[in-house]
């Protein structure tokens, strides 16, 4: 009788094993690539944001610098210029996204 507990208990230790093993590969595995893909999609966000906020600031300050037109009653213009060019980029990153889901089957 012995040999057979040991035989179910090391049938048994083989078995918690084995799901030990699947889980570790089904669920730890998948999610350290989402994590590394998050990290590089937010890496990613933050340098395009940083970008298009200097891109937008470069508009607005060679509209008010290398330009005499703006000047005096028109200095608004300017920053409606930097407000146009960022709303530009937004439509595109949205129209961007939108095509992203479209391609997916998402939408």
């Amino acid at each position: 009788m012995p040999a057979a507990k040991r035989g179910i208990k090391s049938d048994f230790e083989q078995a918690v094993a084995s799901v030990r093993g699947y889980l570790k590969q089904e669920t730890l595995m998948p999610l350290r690539g989402l994590a590394r893909f998050i990290t590089f999609g937010l890496a990613g966000a933050l340098f395009f944001a940083v970008g298009s906020l200097f891109l937008v600031l470069a508009v607005i300050r060679v509209l008010q610098s290398e330009t005499e037109v703006f000047a005096g009653a028109w200095s608004f213009v300017p920053y409606l210029a930097g407000l146009a060019a960022s709303t530009v980029m937004l439509y595109l990153v949205f129209a961007a996204l939108r095509k992203d889901g479209k391609r997916h089957g998402h939408g």
